[in-house]
This record gives C-alpha cells, sequence and structure tokens, in this order.
C-alpha cells in the first residue's frame, strides 16, 4: 500500500486563474462562477475542498499548487497530516 496525501482546495481564496486546470484538467472542473471545484472532492461549509490521493496522482497535484497564482491548494500527508505544499 503506498503513501496517501490530502489535497485542500481554499475555494473562497481561488481567483479563476484556472491555472491548476491547465496543468491537470482531469481533477480541476471550472464553474459557472469561474472558480474550480476539485474532482470528487469533499466540500465542507467554509468553502475548502477536500480530495485523498495516492502517490499516482500526487506530482500532478503538486504541479497544480505551485502554478496557484493565489496559493489555494494545499496537500498534507495524510499519515501525520504535515503540511508539504
Amino acid at each position: 500500500m503506498g503513501k496517501k496525501y490530502i489535497v485542500e482546495l481554499d475555494r473562497k481564496a481561488c481567483i479563476g486563474a484556472a491555472a491548476c486546470a491547465a496543468v491537470f484538467p482531469e481533477k480541476w472542473e471550472i464553474q459557472d462562477d469561474g472558480k474550480v471545484d476539485l474532482a470528487g472532492g469533499k466540500k465542507s461549509k467554509d468553502e475548502k475542498q477536500f480530495l485523498e490521493i495516492d502517490e499516482e496522482d500526487f506530482e500532478k497535484f503538486r504541479l497544480s499548487a505551485e502554478v496557484c497564482p493565489v496559493l489555494a491548494i494545499h496537500i498534507y500527508d495524510k499519515e501525520t497530516k504535515r503540511k508539504l505544499i
């Protein structure tokens, strides 16, 4: 069993640049308001979205986080809860 991670999208911070969707279009859905949703993500009341991923998708999500101009995407180690990005 491989390592697991949690991707967090802070949708309030999202400005709709869609750079994440350009990097990983399969996992980011541009909505009518111009912001993105995390495909398959769980939504919280404070407009954050969470998705558990494995090592296979880590690199593309890392790139998504790095190209976000407002740093609205974060990645955590599921086991240690340590913020990686």
